[in-house]
């Protein structure tokens, strides 16, 4: 086996020091290694248990770690009216468990965390992996209202029954009277 460590480093502790100590400024000889083979781990590919290698965009994730898509929403505040316009765009790569069937009514509640919290509801769509909601909801609450709480979305299932299967949130510190567009990565409900 060679030592594949750059000739920059003296030692195990230089190695270590580097790696860890975060108030060091980054090394341009920094390498990730994996931690099995020493050798520098891919960003592309891996080798599985069996030795072969294969493409991590083809592994399927079970459990929490599964990819459950995104969802793409436009904000802009008017403060000439005081208003928040919420625009809930589509769900991109969305996927939900078995048992809600093979095509539920799906909608994405909203919830403005203010004290006393302001909910809002797009119409349910047919379930598929790629949902356009096009739909705007308005509300008028002041700025200084808003920027210190959360815009939390609730990807949910209608039919057969309600149930939430995904959600996601952003914070309003940065409204502004520019639109801005947002992705937000869906993940597992919350217990």
């Amino acid at each position: 086996v060679s030592d594949l460590r750059p000739s920059a480093l003296a030692g195990p502790l230089d190695v270590s020091r580097s790696m860890f100590d975060l108030r060091s400024p980054p090394h341009r000889f920094m390498k990730r290694y994996d931690s099995v083979s020493s050798v520098p781990s891919s960003t592309s590919s891996r080798k599985d248990s069996q030795g072969s290698n294969r493409s991590l965009d083809t592994i399927t994730l079970s459990g929490d770690e599964r990819d459950f898509g995104r969802l793409n929403v436009k904000l802009c505040y008017v403060s000439s009216v005081e208003q928040i316009w919420i625009t809930v765009l589509h769900c991109k790569d969305l996927s939900w468990p078995s048992s809600c069937g093979e095509n539920p009514r799906i909608c994405v509640k909203g919830i403005l965390t203010l004290p006393k919290p302001v909910h809002f509801r797009s119409s349910a769509k047919e379930g598929c992996s790629d949902i356009e909601f096009m739909e705007t909801f308005v509300f008028a609450i002041k700025l200084q209202s808003l920027q210190a709480v959360r815009l939390v979305f609730k990807i949910q299932t209608q039919t057969p029954r309600k149930k939430t299967i995904g959600e996601c949130s952003l914070a309003l510190r940065e409204l502004s009277s520019q639109e801005s567009s947002h992705w937000l990565d869906i993940s597992p409900p919350s217990k």
